[in-house]
């Protein structure tokens, strides 16, 4: 996967491919994108290289490989964090072990997921192979994530998991941010929202998959692992085989540096401040669903009282609840935002609900309101979906730089996995004791009420 980008005088020029305030129907070029021939350098923009304002609609060929990349990938990487990680650790150590361990890995994990998804994106946007741009990182990224899991899935100790997890982290995010990058680079506008709907209730799907085949290899624990990598790997290989790709533009970026590399992680607020809306919107959005998905575990333990034999059932139906909302959220919601043309009214009452639903859960005292409050969320979570890779497509500073800018945004929704843990325990210890989850799901829903009112800001989008 060679990255040979052409040596330019400024690194800032040399990226501005387009201008930042370009209208948001250019925000990549669509299924049929201009070849790398026709692409301009830095600095010019002949009006061969500008997007037609009917730009090709994107096909279902190409839709169905999308969704089928994002399930595979999302796949792998979520089948161990939320059942099989687990299982391993208590294969490999003493059970007094096996909390420190599990925290070790899936911690690491967490910070490669973090440093990996922009750095990759950015890598991925100056990748001038003549196969493209995307499809380098989308089909050799996922290869490294599957020896990961094979690592993980044969590994006898504690720093060959931690080996293993690593190569899984950082190949299953570099195939991650090609993917998430190719819903800008080739899906018209026009079509984004249900676009992005449908790529987002994959993610939702994949957690349901990833604990049914946990559960129906539990006795052959390695194939667990394996599974899950290869659903990833088939699902890049369909996308890579049926989407359009380019090389990036020869002379667009500076050289690859410690500078760029900082750079990965960085879009100025004061020159993007759309982008930094969105960046600030999406991680209070997260903020409150983490608040859900970390918690409630715990939740049906502590307040309704069911046993450690008995949650996992119970977190299986409130999943498959979930999930179901999740879908019907997300297809209505993509389908109306596209029809309107606006984006900002379906996060606003995507998050409203989400703060609903987190209000309703921080008052149930028993399972059948826990499901209901559950529902609500998960409808208000997949009419966010719905909208949000295409809000953030239309928000994004550099077209070329899609890729990284799109890693960016990531870590608005990836952070909160990490924080919310942090902050909880002080919400939970609120009154005494440990166990006020009205306070934890009403924190979430106020940072789900903020973070509609952030994306408010957003002036370039309706």
């Amino acid at each position: 996967m060679a990255v040979v980008p052409d040596a330019v005088p400024d690194a800032e020029a040399a990226s501005a491919v387009q201008p930042a305030d370009s209208p948001p129907a250019s925000t990549g070029p669509s299924a049929g994108s201009t070849p790398a021939s026709a692409v301009p350098s830095a600095g010019s923009t002949p009006a061969s290289a500008v997007p037609s304002a009917d730009p090709e609609p994107a096909s279902g060929r190409l839709v169905l490989g999308l969704a089928l990349a994002q399930f595979g990938v999302m796949l792998s990487l979520l089948t161990p964090v939320m059942v099989t990680l687990a299982l391993r650790v208590d294969q490999i150590v003493p059970k007094d072990e096996r909390g420190t361990a599990l925290g070790q890995v899936l911690s690491l994990g967490a910070v490669l997921a973090l440093i990996g998804n922009p750095v990759f994106g950015s890598l991925s946007d100056r990748t001038r192979v003549r196969f493209g741009r995307r499809r380098p990182w989308l089909v050799g990224g996922m290869a490294v994530g599957l020896a990961g899991l094979l690592v993980v899935a044969v590994g006898g100790s504690v720093p060959v998991l931690l080996l293993g997890w690593a190569l899984a982290q950082l190949g299953g995010n570099a195939a991650l941010a090609a993917t998430v990058a190719s819903i800008p680079d080739l899906v018209p506008a026009r079509q984004q929202g249900k676009v992005s709907g449908l790529v987002g209730v994959t993610t939702s799907l994949a957690m349901v998959v990833g604990t049914l085949l946990a559960n129906a290899l539990h006795d052959r624990l390695a194939l667990a692992f394996v599974v899950p990598g290869l659903f990833g790997l088939a699902g890049t290989i369909c996308l890579a085989l049926v989407m359009k790709d380019r090389p990036a533009a020869p002379g667009a970026f500076a050289p690859y540096s410690l500078r760029e590399f900082l750079r990965s992680f960085w879009v100025s607020p004061k020159r993007h401040p759309d982008f930094a809306w969105n960046f600030a919107g999406r991680f209070l959005v997260f903020t409150g669903v983490s608040c859900v998905t970390s918690y409630q575990v715990y939740f049906l333990m502590d307040r309704l009282g069911y046993s450690e034999s008995e949650v996992s059932g119970k977190v299986a139906v409130g999943t498959v609840v979930m999930v179901g909302a999740v879908i019907i959220g997300s297809l209505l919601g993509g389908t109306l935002s596209d029809r309107s043309g606006r984006r900002k009214p379906y996060v606003l009452g995507a998050s409203l609900v989400l703060a609903v639903g987190l209000l309703l859960v921080a008052l149930a005292h028993s399972f059948s309101l826990f499901l209901v409050a559950v529902a609500v969320f998960g409808f208000g979570e997949g009419l966010y979906l719905s909208v949000d890779v295409a809000l953030a497509a239309a928000v994004l500073p550099n077209p070329e730089e899609s890729a990284k800018d799109m890693g960016v945004l990531n870590i608005g929704n990836a952070l909160p996995q990490s924080l919310v843990p942090i902050l909880a325990p002080a919400l939970l210890a609120i009154g005494g004791g440990d166990e006020n989850y009205g306070a934890l799901f009403l924190f979430g829903g106020v940072a789900c009420v903020l973070g509609a009112l952030a994306v408010q800001f957003i002036r370039s989008v309706k």
